[in-house]
């Protein structure tokens, strides 16, 4: 697992065109940030595709990244939400694509130890979802699961837009704080 600083230093050195650091900084975070695309998509070519075009985007804005006491990798997941959150919207405005013979015969689900891995950290973060106010969980569950913009956020829950930025920045550092027990 990379640094926070090692992480910043890629940042930088990308938006300077360094390709090493790029591919170090790729090494270090596309498993979390396949993970985020996948969770949205549901779609492994999808997300796949997210991937590689959020990478792509991190190529051309590293320099947007400033080291201003955030994490790097809370940046780098941002990107890819929001990307992933506009390819499902563009895709459920296009309606749902058509079955492929492959995936009507392939099974491209995950194998048992993989299985095992996400019932554990699924498992971790339930309990730690548990130790939220119930509603503040909903919150969470909603954006960073299935998609929500803090603006439904605000609308559904009836509160100004900046007060759900706040239950949500709080609820995640209670998250952060409980998963690194």
């Amino acid at each position: 697992m990379a640094t926070r600083a090692e992480i910043e230093t890629w940042l930088a050195q990308v938006t300077l065109g360094d390709r090493a650091a790029f591919a170090s900084l790729y090494d270090a975070t596309s498993a979390k940030l396949y993970a985020v695309t996948l969770r949205i998509l549901n779609d492994r070519d999808a997300a796949e595709d997210a991937l590689q075009e959020v990478y792509v985007k991190i190529w051309h804005k590293a320099g947007q990244y400033s080291v201003n006491g955030l994490s790097p990798m809370t940046w780098l997941i941002a990107v890819a939400r929001n990307h992933a959150i506009d390819r499902l919207r563009a895709r459920k405005a296009a309606g749902s694509r058509p079955l492929d013979e492959a995936d009507a015969v392939a099974d491209a689900g995950p194998g048992p130890e993989a299985l095992a891995v996400a019932s554990g950290e699924r498992a971790a973060l339930a309990a730690c979802l548990g130790e939220l106010e119930a509603d503040k969980a909903q919150m969470v569950r909603r954006c960073y699961l299935d998609g929500w913009t803090y603006r439904d956020l605000a609308e559904t829950a009836d509160v100004p837009l900046n007060t759900v930025r706040t239950w949500l920045r709080r609820s995640l550092m209670k998250l952060r704080e409980c998963l690194s027990r």
